[in-house]
């Protein structure tokens, strides 16, 4: 009887089983065909139309057009993100049929670098004599940044705008340790080099406190003076709001200060937007959107066979193979190293923008990129546009570029290295478990966690560190055309945001990604003969999910629902666990308080 149930409880699950992956399968094909067909199917604004921009959700770097399930997980909507946006812009300012935008603030989460990205596009779409306007039932910090780039801006009467400066928080885990009995041994180079703090201080270095003090003051000069400059106050009302809380008192102080328009509710903004494109009074207000916007055909498509391609390296630099494809997270790994091998060796391809966008993360794979980088350099010209983040191993894959172009508030630099290993002795003997080991030969348990290191194993692994950073820094220094020593006083670690690393000679231009592709075209001499084409260093979704096992799959569906939350808990916990070997990483996981 009991191998009866046993046979069954096994038919009953293979059945589920099976059912689940037809239906997943079903599902699969039924929204590629939608999207296929959604796809080809070219968009056209009626006249007086308005671009309507919901400043919500995450701004990603790019779309994952592969995923079938990005809208969906995304309550319908396509997800925002910068590559498109800013398509969308510029497709938008050259539309006749499209009279202006109208932005529409739910609390929208983007680095400084992407919204200042966005804030420069927005203002090439000001010079067609477009209108924009802004509205905000509450704006965060992000939001209203980018807003105010708006000819009238307009809060909820009771509403409010979230503007109190930048903050970072680090979390230190040295008493958690403690009490858990878990030690950890730490092998660095580099003063400012501090993603090792959390694990042996309570607080911030001094060190590290002076660049957060720096570069946080440099993001958030430029913040406050494109601020102070569009809505027309002098910096200091600006600093009299922002150190007198006035943001937490009454909104009436948003007029008094001129940080606002009016106190409007949103029908009545709607009602403005509507009489500014032309649109019957009697109508409600008619608008397009960001999804729809970028499936519009351009009047003129450039059919030169020369391209430059634009290869996207979005994410942690990692060994695995991915994340979740259901999350929409991405990783950086040797998938680049062999693209850029690929552009290299197509004769179409004139000149390559690497758009890099990545903290950094393991410095062998760095190396591997770095590498094909400084081949591809022999064939042709190659340009780093730099994102959010372009630090430590970030920086290590950009170094060699012929030109590299950085925005303002780009996070950059972090040269150094760093390595952790630990000893859960502590831990295991609180519940009662043992080891023992064979070994051949002295070394062959090296970062066993179940037993404290041996002064020579720490002396081995920190030379081996020291090793990486002088290779770092001969990276660093060939790329640049600069001393190892010059290279190392601005190094040790330090972060500098774009505008700071371009007094220091670690950029060359500030600018975004239309820089980096203008600049692409000078060096490979082709005027305007030529096409932009987009390259991704990340495997399909489809490839991504069918490499999986089937309890992988399971697990990344509950991990794409978990809250904001929950889920950051989570990927600090995955950050900390990748932390293996040697990282060439910035210093600190940068989250910026709206």
């Amino acid at each position: 009887m009991k191998q009866f149930f046993k046979t069954m409880f096994a038919s009953v699950l293979g059945v589920l089983i099976a059912s689940g992956i037809l239906v997943l399968g079903g599902i699969f094909t039924l929204v590629g065909m939608a999207a296929s067909s959604s796809s080809s199917t070219e968009y056209k604004p009626k006249p007086n139309s308005v671009f309507k921009i919901s400043l919500k959700g995450s701004l990603a770097e790019q779309g994952d057009d592969s995923n079938p399930f990005a809208s969906f997980m995304n309550e319908g909507e396509t997800p925002l993100n910068l590559k498109d946006l800013l398509s969308a812009i510029k497709i938008a300012k050259e539309n006749d049929n499209i009279k202006g935008i109208y932005l529409e603030s739910s609390g929208l989460s983007a680095a400084p670098a992407s919204i200042q990205a966005l804030r420069n596009a927005l203002v090439d779409f000001k010079g067609s004599g477009k209108f924009i306007i802004a509205y905000g039932d509450n704006f965060g910090q992000s939001d209203y940044y980018l807003s105010t780039v708006a000819d009238s801006l307009f809060v909820n009467p009771q509403g409010g705008v979230g503007l109190v400066g930048l903050a970072s928080q680090g979390w230190f885990y040295t008493g958690l340790a403690d009490k858990l009995g878990v030690e950890h041994y730490i092998f660095k180079v580099g003063t400012y080099k501090s993603a090792v703090e959390p694990f042996f201080l309570t607080k911030f270095s001094e060190a590290n406190r002076e660049q957060l003090t720096s570069f946080l003051g440099s993001i958030w000069n430029n913040m406050t003076t494109a601020i102070a400059e569009s809505r027309k106050i002098s910096q200091t009302s600006l600093n009299e709001f922002l150190n007198q809380g006035k943001a937490l008192g009454d909104v009436q102080e948003l007029l008094n200060y001129k940080l606002v328009d009016g106190l409007r509710y949103k029908y009545e903004v709607e009602n403005c937007v509507r009489d500014l494109a032309g649109q019957d009074s009697s109508d409600k207000l008619k608008t397009t959107s960001f999804s729809k916007i970028i499936n519009i055909k351009p009047a003129k498509k450039n059919k030169s066979e020369n391209e430059i391609a634009v290869l996207y390296a979005v994410g942690s630099i990692q060994e695995e193979t991915s994340t979740s494809p259901f999350t929409g997270e991405t990783l950086i790994t040797e998938n680049v190293a062999e693209e850029l091998q690929k552009l290299k060796d197509d004769e179409d391809v004139k000149a390559v923008v690497f758009r890099v966008n990545s903290p950094g993360g393991s410095a062998y794979i760095s190396d591997q990129i770095w590498k094909q980088v400084v081949e591809l350099k022999k064939v042709k010209p190659i340009v780093v546009s730099m994102g959010d983040y372009a630090a430590s191993g970030g920086y290590y894959i950009s170094c060699a570029a012929n030109k590299i172009v950085a925005e303002p508030t780009t996070l950059t630099g972090s040269i150094g290295v760093f390595g952790v290993i630990r000893n859960l002795t502590g831990l295991l003997g609180k519940v009662g478990l043992t080891t023992d080991v064979v070994k051949t030969n002295n070394y062959a348990d090296l970062g066993d966690m179940s037993r404290p290191m041996r002064e020579d194993e720490k002396a081995l692994i920190q030379k081996s560190v020291e090793k990486t950073y002088d290779t770092f820094l001969s990276r660093c220094a060939d790329g640049r055309g600069m001393s190892k020593d010059s290279i190392d006083h601005i190094g040790q670690g330090r972060v500098w945001t774009g505008e700071q690393a371009l007094k220091l000679g670690l950029v060359d231009e500030l600018g975004g990604i239309d820089t980096a592709i203008e600049i692409a075209a000078q060096l490979a001499e082709l005027d305007n003969d030529y096409v932009v084409t987009t390259k991704s260093g990340k495997k399909d979704f489809f490839t991504e999910l069918f490499e999986k096992q089937l309890e992988d799959v399971r697990l990344e569906l509950i991990k794409g629902w978990l809250g904001d939350e929950e889920y950051e808990l989570y990927r600090s916990v995955q950050e900390m666990k990748a932390m293996e070997g040697i990282q060439a990483r910035l210093p600190f996981d940068v989250r910026y308080f709206n």
